[in-house]
């Protein structure tokens, strides 16, 4: 059956892994960490896998490679072929599982971190967890370099499937110090003139506000930078609403946005089936992650308000 396989000499693991390190890092000296002797020997390598192959795998962008689309797909068949061996090796030596998760930052603090250190973490496992986009999650479930990923859209491309955790919304939320009644908030943000601190790249997997013509007194990486920016007192700010302003509320006043207000987001939990096809023991672990939000880590906190919240409804 592998007989035209091993007819010549030039296909084993080692060059294989030469492949993946050099696609993953974006160049050979990187992949090679700029060692002389390691970049001659990862090039020798994938040269081999080429006249193995009789076909280009790796090619040239800007100071850097890239995979050719060649190169692409035998990456992600041996990277297939050595998480099984890898797994049957960590199975024969009784040896913990270690799960790679990755979220975004503000799921990541909130949610996820305090349920993998918690008593109802699974024994016996471990994990390595990385901040990361939707767009980032997505492609690195379907290349099997992460295990898991927590994400906010449902529809991912195929095969990945997504399972919902967590349901919330979002919320506008000012300081008292800006002095602003409510209705007067509401109109400032309507004609882009509320100092506002965004969550941008949050917001924008969102896709719902603002427009890139607000122009934003600050713009930051997550929900986390901007519930910090708004304590300042001096910038408002959209926050999920497991991260109202809670205890220090007085100093706080939320803004009802009747568009935003009726909206209701969800975090999904999303993998690749073939890593369960790999990996029995990800069946547990994912099916563990998935239910993990009903426990004591994953309840949000609805803090007590004077305000009227408004009704929530599903689209």
């Amino acid at each position: 059956m592998f007989a035209r396989l091993f007819a010549e000499s030039g296909l084993t693991l080692d060059r294989l892994r030469a492949l993946l390190e050099v696609g993953a890092a974006g160049s050979i000296a990187k992949a090679a960490q700029n060692d002389p002797v390691r970049q001659s020997q990862y090039s020798r390598q994938i040269k081999e896998l080429e006249d193995f192959f009789r076909t280009r795998l790796i090619e040239r962008q800007g100071k850097g490679t890239r995979l050719t689309r060649n190169g692409r797909e035998l990456a992600r068949i041996s990277r297939f072929f050595m998480l099984g061996l890898s797994n049957f090796q960590r199975g024969c030596l009784t040896e913990e599982q270690t799960f790679r998760i990755g979220a975004s930052a503000t799921f990541m603090q909130h949610f996820l971190l305090p349920a993998l250190s918690g008593p109802a973490s699974r024994k016996s496992v471990s994990y390595v967890t990385e901040v990361a986009g939707d767009d980032e999650i997505e492609r690195r479930l379907h290349d099997l370099s992460l295990d898991f990923g927590i994400v906010v859209r449902p529809a991912l491309s195929r095969p990945l499937q997504t399972r919902e955790m967590v349901d919330w919304q979002l919320q506008l939320w000012m300081p008292k110090a800006l002095r602003l009644a409510e209705t007067e908030a509401a109109r400032a943000y309507s004609e882009r003139k509320l100092p506002l601190a965004l969550a941008g790249k949050e917001l924008e997997t969102l896709g719902v506000i603002p427009g890139p013509e607000y122009d934003a007194h600050l713009v930051c990486d997550s929900f986390l930078d901007a519930r910090v920016a708004l304590e300042g007192q001096q910038v408002a700010a959209f926050l999920p609403d497991f991260l109202a302003p809670g205890s220090s509320q007085k100093s706080f006043l939320r803004v009802p946005l009747s568009r935003i207000d009726s909206l209701v987001f969800h975090y999904y939990l999303a993998w690749n089936p073939r890593l369960l096809r790999l990996n029995p023991h990800a069946i547990r672990q994912r099916d563990w992650l998935a239910t993990s939000h009903r426990s004591a880590a994953f309840r949000k906190p609805r803090p007590v308000s004077t305000m009227t919240a408004p009704p929530r409804s599903k689209k």
